[in-house]
């Protein structure tokens, strides 16, 4: 058994090399469905909903491990890749002053949109009232990622490392979205 996953780790590694977009792509969206099918068990619902789980797979790959993709080269162009405590900071800072609030805005629209499909002023009325305590949130849980992340983790491996943090995430933000979707049908 131990051959069969490193020989599995082997040839992800090797598609990571050889077509890093693609294979961060599929990744986020694995992720994303694995975080999504943890959320529906711990949030009581007896059947997998499958176009949900699809409509967050299609996220994690069209939107997730792309942007993260970039993200990452961009923030390693613009400060060189140097790793200095100073210049790991001023990435954190970046990254949470810009992405991350983009980030949780984007995924509220689209799970209240696409997702459960509600018109635009309700989802609108539910980010004003929950999208600050979502990025309080994140601003307390996320920037410690960063910086382990920008510290001590290779470039080809950062969207992967943040992507498996962001499955966890992705857990929180969907047991958050369905208690205020549970709540209200009460």
């Amino acid at each position: 058994m131990g051959s069969v996953a490193k020989k599995g780790l082997q040839q992800y590694l090797l598609q990571l090399q050889r077509h890093p977009l693609r294979t961060k792509a599929i990744t986020a969206g694995v992720l994303s469905a694995i975080s999504d099918l943890v959320a529906q068990k711990l949030s009581g619902i007896q059947r997998i909903q499958l176009r949900r789980l699809l409509l967050k797979v299609l996220f994690g790959f069209a939107y997730l491990g792309p942007f993260g993709h970039f993200l990452h080269i961009l923030l390693d162009k613009i400060f060189k890749g140097r790793k200095d405590s100073k210049t790991v900071a001023k990435k954190v800072v970046l990254e949470q002053l810009t992405s991350s609030p983009w980030n949780n805005l984007l995924f509220m629209i689209y799970y209240g949109v696409i997702v459960e499909g509600r018109p635009w002023m309700q989802v609108k009325t539910k980010i004003k009232q929950e999208y600050p305590t979502v990025q309080y949130t994140a601003w307390t849980f996320w920037p410690v990622v960063g910086w382990i992340n920008h510290q001590y983790v290779p470039l080809q491996f950062r969207v992967i490392f943040h992507s498996v943090v962001a499955c966890c995430w992705g857990i929180f933000l969907n047991l958050r979205a369905r208690t205020m979707v549970l709540t209200k049908a009460k």
